[in-house]
């Protein structure tokens, strides 16, 4: 979910920049006004957030609405779909070939992708094939087996790695893209470029100003409102900056300029290798290609045999191999901490581990780019880390609310709140705007929503300038 306070009109006091509000009188100072080189940054920070805030809002809007759906269907989901994945705890649990042999009675249609044997008492076990009729071919058919009795307890639509089933899905596509494909995609990546820039614009707003300026009680009106939107977005500043950091990790364009520069920098995630190495695997592997049971070879027992021995406790998933060549592939995917994303590789002739990969042998930025994933998405702390997010998802909207709030009061009640005066590029000597301006172009290259916009707000802004100047020239 990305999340920032909205609007600069938020925490711009205006001062003698614009009239007071007509709902309190207002001191003529309230400009902030620190000392120091940076200084003069202040009012191009304030004109920033100003038209940022309004024109980024209605996209932050909608993540926080749909952010805080998502957080809370982590919750719905175990009470919708309980008669599907929860049973009566059972003497003793069944192979697991046998359950998926059930599963493959009850649902003959498609091919075995994945076996994730119940995590747990009173679990179900899951079998995921692909290609069922009526699933998308993004998403897999989820079969849900008693483990105790072999009895098939249903099935359902299931998409990604943390197995969201239909409700959590359709809130989840929603959040990502409003259910419009790819091109859907770019509406959250430049709400969450944004983010970060909206939230630091503010906080910098926020503690330049004078202690009297940031107090809420026994204020009124817009004074009240910009003291109870900077108090919010300064405490839930830090949660926006780290939403924003993290739902750029997998977007379609920053995430592949991050994904490059881990690799430069030798930090990518690393895979466990699925190539077999020993034994005639003609006439095995290959049926979950050819929509067999994913028992083939020594059998997805001895299959899950061997990746215990290697350590790999519950939850796991099992991969069939995808041809001839490769071998099963048994992976921890438990996402919650501690994390457990151990994975093995089985030669399927055999029974032999064949390759390892240790969680704990990652490297940092690829171990971080995990935890930051599984924080943002609500995973990493279960409950404590689903009401954060909703939490911050409430900020988010209050914030919003308020800005706009005092963007209309700004104006005194017209149409369109009053916006930030021009100029503030003027004010900032060379010295400090040349190498802002280097920053700024190298962050816009790796967040192009951010670059692109920006580049087109300035341009507006001159042009608009040039205009509103010879409209001036001519009447005087």
């Amino acid at each position: 979910m990305s999340t920032v306070p909205p609007t600069a009109p938020a925490l711009d006091a205006a001062g003698p920049e614009g009239p007071p509000s007509r709902d309190a009188p207002r001191p003529a100072d309230t400009t902030p006004r620190p000392r120091g080189p940076w200084a003069p940054l202040l009012p191009l920070v304030l004109r920033l957030h100003f038209y940022a805030g309004v024109c980024v809002a209605p996209f932050l809007l909608v993540a926080a609405v749909t952010g805080f759906l998502y957080a809370g269907a982590f919750q719905a989901e175990r009470l919708l779909y309980a008669h599907e994945t929860t049973v009566p705890v059972g003497a003793a649990e069944l192979p697991v070939s046998a359950q998926v042999a059930a599963a493959r009675k009850a649902h003959p249609e498609g091919t075995v992708t994945a076996v994730r044997p119940s995590p747990e008492d009173g679990a179900t076990t899951r079998v995921m094939l692909s290609g069922a009729e009526g699933v998308d071919a993004t998403h897999t058919l989820a079969v849900f087996v008693d483990p105790y009795t072999g009895r098939v307890r249903g099935a359902l639509e299931q998409y990604g790695s943390t197995g969201a089933l239909p409700l959590r899905t359709w809130i989840d596509e929603f959040h990502r893209d409003l259910h419009l494909g790819e091109s859907g995609r770019l509406y959250s990546e430049f709400a969450a470029s944004w983010l970060g820039v909206i939230s630091a614009g503010g906080l910098v707003l926020w503690f330049s100003r004078r202690r009297a300026l940031r107090t809420v009680r026994g204020t009124s009106g817009r004074r009240r409102a910009l003291g109870l939107h900077g108090t919010v977005g300064a405490w839930a500043a830090a949660g926006f900056l780290f939403l924003s950091a993290t739902g750029l990790t997998w977007s379609t364009y920053a995430g592949a300029n991050v994904d490059e520069l881990r690799t430069a920098l030798g930090q990518s995630t690393p895979s466990v290798s699925a190539a077999a190495s020993g034994g005639d695997h003609a006439g095995h592997a290959g049926a979950s290609g050819a929509g067999g049971d994913a028992g083939h070879g020594v059998g997805l027992d001895r299959i899950l045999a061997a990746a215990r021995a290697e350590g790999l406790g519950d939850p796991v998933e099992i991969v069939p191999p995808a041809d001839a060549s490769s071998a099963y592939v048994v992976k921890q995917v438990q996402r919650s901490w501690p994390e457990k994303q151990d994975a093995v590789a089985v030669d399927p002739a055999t029974g032999e581990v064949t390759d390892v990969s240790r969680f704990a042998d990652h490297p940092l930025l690829a171990k971080l780019t995990r935890w930051g994933i599984d924080l943002h998405t609500g995973v990493l702390f279960g409950l404590v880390n689903q009401v954060a997010l909703m939490l911050l998802a409430l900020a988010l909207i209050l914030l919003i609310v308020l800005g706009y709030v005092m963007w209309w009061r700004r104006g005194r009640g017209s149409s369109f709140g009053r916006p930030v005066p021009r100029g503030a590029w003027a004010q900032v000597p060379p010295h400090v705007l040349v190498p802002l301006m280097a920053a700024v172009a190298a962050v816009g290259y790796v967040v192009p929503l951010l670059g692109i916009p920006l580049v087109g707000f300035v341009v507006v802004d001159v042009v608009l300038g040039e205009f509103a100047h010879r409209r001036r020239s001519r009447a005087a």
